[in-house]
C-alpha cells in the first residue's frame, strides 16, 4: 500500500466535504436535529414524573403524522432533482407542458405515495406493537390534509432554491422539513420548548395538529379552532411558496435551464 496514494484519496474527498452542503449536513445538521427531537422528548417524559397516558401511542402516532409532512416536503423537490440528474429538465420544459400542469402532476403523484406510505406505516405499527394510530378517528383525515399542505409548501420552497441555485443546494430537499420539526412539537407538548421557541411554534400549522392529536389521545378532547388555524396558515404558506417557486423558475428559464444540468 502506498501512503502517498492513500493521502491523495483522503484529500480528494476532504476538500469535496468542505464545499459540499450535504457533507456538512451529515456532520452537523442531522445530529443536531436528532439531539433536539429526542432530547426534548426525553426531557418531557422525565419532567412529567408520572406515567404518561398512551405514551407509546402518542409517540408512534406523532411519527406517522410527521411522515405525512416529510413525504410532502420531499416528493416535489426530489422529483425536480431527478430531472437534473437525468439531464432531462430542458427536454421536459421544451414541450408544451405548462408549469402549472407539472405542479398538478407532482401533487397527484405525491398524494398517491403518501397514501401508500401512511397505510404501510400504520399497518406496521399495528402488527408490531398492536397499536392503532387511527384512534384519533375521523380527524385523522383533516389532520393529514393540513400536514400534507404544509409539506407541499416546504417542498416548493426547497424547489425554489434548487431551481435557482442548482446542485449546490440539493440537500435542502431532505433538510427543509426537519428545520421545523423541533418547533412543531411532534413528540412532546409545546410547553417543553423555551418561550422564544413557542412563539415560532405557534406560527406553524403543524404545531396545532400535533397539539390537537395529543389532546385527543390523552383526554378525548380536540380544540376545533386549532384545525381551522392550521388550515389558514397552510393556505398562506402554500400561496407564498408557489409564488416564490414560479418567480424562481421564470428567472432561471430566462437565464437558461441548461445551466442547471
Amino acid at each position: 500500500m502506498s501512503w502517498l496514494r492513500i493521502k491523495g484519496v483522503f484529500f480528494r474527498y476532504f476538500f469535496v466535504a468542505k464545499k459540499g452542503l450535504h457533507q456538512l449536513a451529515d456532520l452537523f445538521y442531522w445530529p443536531l436535529v436528532d439531539i433536539l427531537l429526542w432530547g426534548l422528548t426525553s426531557f418531557w417524559i422525565m419532567k412529567t414524573q408520572t406515567e404518561v397516558n398512551n405514551l407509546a401511542l402518542i409517540l408512534l402516532t406523532g411519527l406517522i403524522f410527521w411522515q405525512i409532512t416529510w413525504r410532502g416536503s420531499v416528493d416535489i423537490s426530489v422529483s425536480l432533482l431527478q430531472e437534473f440528474w437525468h439531464r432531462n429538465l430542458v427536454n421536459l420544459f421544451s414541450t408544451p407542458l405548462k408549469l402549472s400542469e407539472w405542479i398538478a402532476g407532482m401533487l397527484l403523484l405525491g398524494l398517491c405515495k403518501l397514501l401508500i406510505c401512511v397505510g404501510f406505516g400504520a399497518l406496521m405499527v399495528y402488527l408490531l406493537f398492536a397499536l392503532n394510530v387511527f384512534t384519533v378517528g375521523w380527524l385523522f383525515l383533516p389532520f393529514a390534509v393540513s400536514l400534507l399542505i404544509f409539506g407541499w409548501a416546504l417542498s416548493f420552497l426547497a424547489s425554489s432554491l434548487i431551481i435557482y441555485w442548482g446542485h449546490k443546494v440539493e440537500m435542502l430537499a431532505w433538510m427543509v422539513a426537519f428545520i421545523f420539526a423541533p418547533f412543531s412539537a411532534v413528540f412532546y407538548p409545546l410547553h417543553v420548548l423555551p418561550q422564544w421557541a413557542q412563539g415560532i411554534a405557534w406560527c406553524l400549522p403543524t404545531t396545532y395538529v400535533f397539539e390537537g392529536m395529543r389532546s385527543i389521545l390523552s383526554s378525548g378532547y380536540f380544540p376545533v379552532h386549532y384545525f381551522w388555524i392550521s388550515l389558514l396558515l397552510d393556505a398562506v404558506y402554500l400561496a407564498i411558496a408557489l409564488a416564490v417557486f414560479r418567480f424562481a423558475f421564470e428567472k432561471t428559464r430566462a437565464k437558461g435551464l441548461a445551466r442547471l444540468e
